[in-house]
């Protein structure tokens, strides 16, 4: 582990001065801070001199590799331009194209982008609109919320409304407003000689159950198509999405697909909607959207939801708002993010290096006796680690580290989401290295 006396001091500082995210500050006695200097490709430099392959894309969100020429450059454009200018009352043309962009994406059917900047951000304006659409059409009743059973929006007030992961709601209880989860189609819960698409259906009818008793009160579904990411990359199968789709027609409930996580290549398509052949009410986007450069997030709505709120009353309008809404840089960064995948083909190039990738884990964990459940969609790969120790995923995160490897457990599962740069040596490399640290880490 990196902490050299030269870089003491600095580490003491941001401990000092510096409040990490997600994080139990105290832990941090026994597992040190990693200093990073600098990024290159798929792989982070620290100020030691040692070097770690990210395997989880600094959160999920690094796409293309840090310090990509072709996004930075963007960015280097337009500064030269124009930094920033609020977008009530003004407009620029890097939002205008990003959402031209995003809506031509979704074959026009979700023509209207609305921006703000992180994921939890996204979710809030998702249900704040859903709410306010059935306001606006005379049913205020409507304002209560379905999601599934461990989802994760986000952890803001509003989003831990519709977030079912104990450690990140609990705590804030007397805050959130209560919530309905509905059962999850993971297909981990298949009984002998069921499908992942038998559970899908089972999950579907529960929905089914619970809006047929609740439509009159119920304003949207959200859902994390296809990857349930926080609880664990729970994988379902894409025929939820089709029914949950046509039990919201059928009942009058908006649907909120939160493609935070998945959307823009990581499932296998652009949009992990795309995989069930539906198209939801909101579709949620950040994280690689600018390709993990700059702050962005986008809900990309309908012409109904849109007209709902188009009136002279300015009280019918949707007035949130926050400074920083549709940054030029930050969508400059996206149209250069857009541009990668068009110019170089990446959602095929990426089946090919999902197709290694799983060969890649198979041969290295995939027969081994604490393995359990090893899947993938597209570029996510995960497994489950049975009867591993306490403090499994904090272990696991050290001996990776010691590996030159960048690997956060979800608990007791093991995953990776890495940028779609990786050669195929680096693949092999970060199978292996992930096998490696997995027998140290259970030793």
């Amino acid at each position: 582990m990196p902490s050299s006396s030269a870089n003491a001091s600095f580490l003491s500082r941001s401990l000092s001065a510096v409040w990490h995210p997600c994080t139990q500050m105290k832990h941090h006695e026994q597992l040190p801070l990693i200093p990073i200097a600098r990024g290159e490709g798929a792989w982070l430099h620290d100020m030691d001199g040692r070097r770690y392959l990210d395997g989880i894309s600094s959160w999920w969100v690094n796409l293309f590799g840090h310090a990509n020429p072709r996004i930075g450059n963007a960015i280097k454009a337009q500064l030269d331009t124009l930094e920033h200018v609020m977008l009530a009352g003004f407009t620029h043309e890097p939002v205008v194209e990003l959402s031209e962009r995003l809506a031509a994406l979704t074959g026009h059917h979700l023509g209207h982008a609305f921006y703000a900047s992180d994921g939890a951000s996204a979710t809030e304006i998702a249900l704040k609109m859903s709410v306010h659409y059935w306001r606006n059409h005379g049913q205020p009743g409507k304002n209560r919320f379905v999601s599934l059973d461990g989802s994760y929006h986000g952890e803001t007030v509003g989003a831990l409304a519709v977030t079912d992961v104990a450690i990140f709601r609990d705590a804030y209880a007397p805050l959130v407003r209560g919530s309905t989860s509905v059962a999850s189609p993971d297909a981990r819960l298949a009984a002998p000689g069921e499908s992942a698409a038998d559970v899908a259906r089972r999950a579907a009818a529960a929905l089914e159950a619970h809006l047929s008793a609740h439509a009159e009160e119920t304003a949207a579904l959200i859902v994390e198509p296809l990857v349930q990411g926080a609880s664990g990359m729970v994988m379902y199968d894409p025929e939820y999405l089709r029914l949950a789709r046509a039990l919201c027609d059928r009942y009058r409930v908006h649907l909120v697909a939160d493609e935070i996580a998945v959307g823009c290549g990581r499932s296998g398509s652009f949009f992990a909607c795309e995989q069930a052949g539906i198209q939801p009410d909101f579709l949620l986007l950040s994280k690689g959207i600018s390709g993990g450069y700059l702050p962005l997030s986008i809900v990309l709505t309908t012409d109904e939801v849109f007209a709902a709120f188009y009136d002279d009353d300015t009280a019918r309008g949707f007035l949130h708002s926050h400074s920083y809404t549709g940054n030029p840089l930050a969508c400059r960064a996206a149209l250069a993010t857009l541009d990668i995948f068009e110019q170089d083909d990446v959602i095929t190039t990426n089946r090919h290096k999902a197709a290694r990738l799983g060969a890649a884990f198979g041969a290295t964990v995939g027969g081994h006796p604490s393995v359990r459940h090893l899947r993938q969609r597209g570029m996510i790969l995960a497994f489950d680690v049975a009867d591993a120790p306490a403090g499994f995923s904090r272990r696991f995160f050290a001996e990776a580290l010691e590996r030159e490897l960048l690997l956060r457990p979800i608990g007791n599962t093991v995953y990776t989401m890495p940028p779609y740069i990786l050669d195929d040596g680096e693949i092999d490399w970060l199978a292996a290295r992930c096998g490696e640290a997995l027998e140290a880490s259970l030793g």
